[in-house]
């Protein structure tokens, strides 16, 4: 087994020794920008890089660029395409095309807009008809090129240099030029002079790369006749492993790698990545994660990411990245659940069986080593683990277990189901099954092979742990977590307690164990837990929690090298380490590119050697060197771009776009909304926050956010500094970008506006003078025309006043009168009835009455006397006397009584007069000369005539009348 580990540890040593950086199993991380994500043209031409790291690319709509976050796309004029683009570094961007070529450059407003150079080319020489293919910037010098002629731009003339044929490509080389004549051979240009290479007609045509070699050579590329060295004199065929292969699919173009490397794009089959000796170390075409297998330009930027502008798209291939990739596009084997590298071969165990291939092809010279995986007979079905104990390979399997030979399985346990397989004992090994536990031993040839099952246990044991003294830990498959404790043979469950929620854990399901620095912990949704014995409960293990931050939920901890453990929660990957006491640091920024492709809660990572290590992932496997991770080169980090701000208020309009030398814009006030967007050109697989802080409206800088705009609204007038920053993987921090601008003051307030209000406010004084005095003028008035009606009204106060003393006085006059005259009526009508009733006593005496001789008197007499008695009782001057007082006393009385009654006869009213004024029966009998039945009958009468209601009183009715 050493000897198996130690020669792939030398193969991988020998790798790294031919190609640095660069490995040759599985392809770098790939980065695909489709025509969907940047939406313009399918074909990009060129790739440059300006000094701010922003990317920009020569496609067929125009000039597209990329910061990292943001897309943009400027025309050219015409809607040319863009064949070739150059970054000065001083913030022009250099592009060409059919019949034209100039420079973009922001305006004031921090829009890029195009500047033509063509007019600047004597009319002779304008390239009307001819592309320009490629553009360089040497120093104070721009040169373009097209396949008729050179236009060398300086001090603000151009220059032409023409040939007698045409040309093909020009290209720069360190400060050197060289350019291909069709059908004349290879040409350098000096001091605007072509020199011929002595030697070149060797190359054929079509010379598409020259890159600068080892030792001041040069490597030129051709398209069908592959490669050459040209070392200042002689032009020589370079016999290497590429050769062959570029002939085959037609090199296009090439870009050289920092670290000795060379990069060749083709025609046909992608890109491949060869050393300074020749050899193919990275082929990466469609199949392996490139878009399109046409290559059209290649550009390396100073992070050492290789941009391939293709045929449809553009690639991003992170070529000194610590991660290389193995996929299975065809979908050949399946979701791979473990993978390990045994016997030089790498097996795969998947959800189809278990696959193996070659892991070094035996007298192989290419160091580019390409896979063909096979499926071992027999092993077809869910595949669990992979595991090596003591140089054997086991395989747990939904139909058992197997320990694999070669390309060959022999099945040394029938029971179903082998989920993870740990040391046991000297010799031993116990296994989690789908139904319990079950031992292995190994017999005299050192096989393993099935000893027993544990009596006792029957559960699903998806997790299986020893700790120091002996017990077993077992987690469930689905729920809780079992602790065994074994009989002296180890063949039976001397003992078992179920743990579940009542027992401290916090859930009774996805509860998991491992060991971790040997000390068995539990894992879980809400951490970490460990067991104590004494309590015989479970506890949060809060200081490897408050460590581990956001992966104290983690669902899986696998083992490393040392006191290192691979931490992985739900798809994310961090490696830990515990080598210092006390102290914990973990990584999981490098691994981010592997969160969300393992298959979740079966992920797998086996250790090649102290270094090495493979990881399984959905469809295929990663090859991670972690002393090439722990060795990244540290580039500067650029700063953040404020990329463009735009007016919100009514609707979206973009105030400045790439605003980036331009820093200050003035916003008028009615226009105070505003959405500020920003990116970091930053284009390596990472995590990138931001944080930002707008000085004038913000009291602290905003929380980190994944978010790169932020809109604010109803913004005061003032200046404002608006400042962020960005984070790349939690951990390096850039350095502060400001962009100023100001809101202006609103019309109201500006300088005009102000002096308005000055002269404004001298009229409101002096009007308000006028107004108050003419306001105290009036209110001296009022005051007069107060007094004066005041006045007048006390004065007619005390008028009415007396007035109504003088009606309160004639009132009581009247009164006094009225009270007279009742009185005297009432005393007219005693009189009356005293009369009466003195007439009527006379008259009562006088039949009575004898005459001297003592008789009575006769009838005559006697009537005569009566009628003289009853004459005087109804003497008609006594009513009428009566009758005037009483109207005197009772105004109108009759009259209301005779207006509601008509019917009333004189003696009613009398009547009526005499109940008015309440007099008894007995006086108004005298008064009205009949009885007092009489009275009684006519008062009866009377109530009918008046039409009065049973229990109306008459006198009543009389007195309200």
């Amino acid at each position: 087994m050493r000897k198996q580990l130690l020669f792939a540890f030398l193969f991988l040593i020998n790798t790294c020794a031919y190609a640095a950086d660069i490995k040759s199993i599985g392809v770098p991380y790939v980065q695909n920008y489709t025509k969907a994500q940047y939406q313009s043209g399918n074909q990009n031409w060129s790739v440059t890089r300006d000094e701010h790291g922003i990317m920009y690319f020569g496609n067929d709509e125009g000039l597209l660029s990329f910061d990292g976050k943001y897309w943009q796309l400027n025309r050219m004029p015409n809607g040319l395409i863009v064949r070739s683009v150059a970054a000065d570094g001083k913030g022009k961007i250099y592009s060409g095309g059919f019949g034209e070529f100039g420079y973009w450059e922001n305006n004031k407003k921090g829009f890029l807009k195009y500047n033509s150079l063509t007019h600047l080319v004597p009319q002779k020489y304008q390239p009307v008809k001819e592309e320009t293919w490629k553009i360089y910037v040497d120093k104070d010098k721009v040169i373009f090129q097209s396949f008729g002629s050179i236009y060398i731009y300086a001090a603000g003339k151009i220059a032409v240099v023409k040939a007698p044929k045409p040309f093909l490509f020009l290209f720069k080389t360190g400060s050197r030029y060289f350019v291909e004549q069709v059908d004349a051979g290879l040409f350098e240009l000096k001091n605007s002079k072509l020199a011929f290479l002595n030697g070149s007609n060797i190359l054929g045509s079509r010379v598409l790369s020259i890159l600068p070699f080892a030792n001041n050579k040069y490597l030129i590329g051709t398209a069908k006749n592959g490669l050459f060295i040209y070392d200042g004199i002689t032009i020589k065929p370079w016999q290497s492993q590429a050769n062959d292969f570029l002939k085959n699919y037609q090199l296009n173009n090439g870009a050289i790698i920092p670290g000795k490397y060379f990069a060749y794009g083709t025609i046909l089959n992608g890109i491949v990545i060869i050393d300074t000796a020749g050899n193919v170390v990275q082929h990466i075409n469609k199949s392996s994660g490139l878009q399109n297998n046409t290559v059209l330009s290649l550009y390396t930027d100073a992070e050492q990411n290789l941009w391939a502008g293709l045929d449809n798209g553009i690639d991003r291939i992170e070529v000194n990245s610590p991660l290389y990739f193995y996929f299975d596009k065809t979908g050949r084997f399946g979701t791979v659940y473990s993978s390990i590298i045994y016997n030089n071969k790498i097996y795969l165990g998947t959800n189809q069986g278990l696959f193996y291939s070659d892991w070094v092809v035996p007298g192989n010279k290419r160091l580019f080593q390409s896979f063909n995986f096979q499926l071992i007979p027999g092993s077809q079905g869910q595949v669990w683990e992979l595991s090596l104990q003591d140089g054997k390979l086991l395989c747990g399997h939904n139909d058992g277990t197997f320990q694999v030979t070669g390309n060959t399985i022999n099945k040394i346990n029938p029971l179903s189901g082998g989920w993870t397989i740990k040391k046991f004992n000297p010799g031993q090994l116990i296994q989690g099954i789908y139904n319990g536990l079950v031992i292995y031993r190994k017999d005299a040839a050192g096989n393993w092979v099935f000893d027993h099952k544990i009596e006792g246990f029957s559960e699903p044991s998806r997790y299986v742990e020893r700790d120091n003294k002996g017990q077993i830990w077992v987690s469930h498959a689905y729920k809780g977590i079992y602790k065994i404790t074994l009989s002296a043979d180890n063949k039976r469950v001397a003992s078992q307690k179920y743990y579940d929620k009542s027992s401290g854990l916090p859930d009774s399901y996805n509860v998991g164990v491992f060991n971790l620095d040997n000390r068995i912990v539990f894992s879980s949704e809400s951490g970490f837990y460990v067991y104590d014995d004494i309590t015989d409960r479970f506890y949060q293990y809060q200081q490897l929690n408050k460590k581990l931050n956001t992966f104290s939920s983690s669902n899986k901890v696998i083992a490393a090298i040392g006191k290192k453990y691979w931490f992985i929660n739900h798809g994310r990957v961090a490696l830990a380490d515990l080598s210092v006491s006390g102290r914990l640091t973990i990584d999981s920024n490098r691994f981010s590119m592997l969160n969300g492709q393992m298959v979740q809660n079966y992920e797998n990572i086996s250790m090649i050697n102290n270094q090495i290590y493979l990881i399984s992932v959905d469809d295929g496997f990663v090859i991670l060197n972690d002393e090439d991770a722990s060795r990244q080169p540290n580039f500067k980090l650029p700063p953040v771009l404020i990329r463009q701000v735009e007016n919100i208020t009514d609707k979206t309009l973009v105030i400045t776009d790439m605003n980036i030398d331009n820093n200050e814009i003035a916003i008028p006030y009615n226009q105070n909304n505003i959405r500020i967007a920003y990116s970091l050109p930053y284009y390596k697989q990472s995590k990138i926050k931001y944080q930002y802080f707008l000085e004038g409206y913000s009291r602290q800088w905003s929380e980190w956010s994944p978010q790169s705009q932020k809109e604010f609204t109803n913004l005061n007038q003032g200046t404002y500094h608006f400042k962020v920053r960005a984070k790349i993987n939690d951990e390096n921090v850039t350095s502060i970008t400001t962009f100023s601008f100001e809101v202006l003051s609103p019309w109201y307030a500006g300088k005009i506006a102000l002096t308005l209000y000055v002269l404004l406010a001298i009229l409101i004084y002096y009007a308000g003078r006028y107004y108050y005095k003419l306001k105290l003028e009036r209110h001296q008035q009022e005051i007069q025309e107060k007094l004066q009606q005041e006045k007048e009204e006390f004065l007619k106060r005390e008028a009415i006043a007396n007035e109504q003393h003088i009606v309160t006085i004639k009132n009581e006059q009247l009164q006094a009168d009225l009270a007279s005259k009742s009185r005297e009526l009432a005393n007219s009508a005693m009189n009356i009835v005293y009369k009466n009733e003195l007439l009527q006593k006379i008259s009562d005496e006088i039949d009575h009455f004898k005459d001297s001789n003592g008789k009575k008197l006769s009838d005559d007499q006697l009537k005569k006397i009566h009628k003289v008695i009853e004459e005087g009782m109804n003497d008609e001057r006594d009513w009428n006397v009566f009758e005037n007082s009483f109207n005197e006393a009772h105004e109108n009385f009759f009259k209301k009584l005779k207006q509601g009654h008509p019917d009333l006869v004189p003696n009613d009213l009398k009547l009526c007069a005499y109940l008015r004024m309440n007099m008894s029966s007995k006086e108004m009998a005298s008064l009205l000369n009949i009885s007092l039945r009489g009275v009684e009958i006519r008062r009866y009468r009377l109530r009918k005539k008046l039409n009065l209601e049973h229990d109306k009183n008459l006198v009543e009715f009389l007195i309200e009348l």
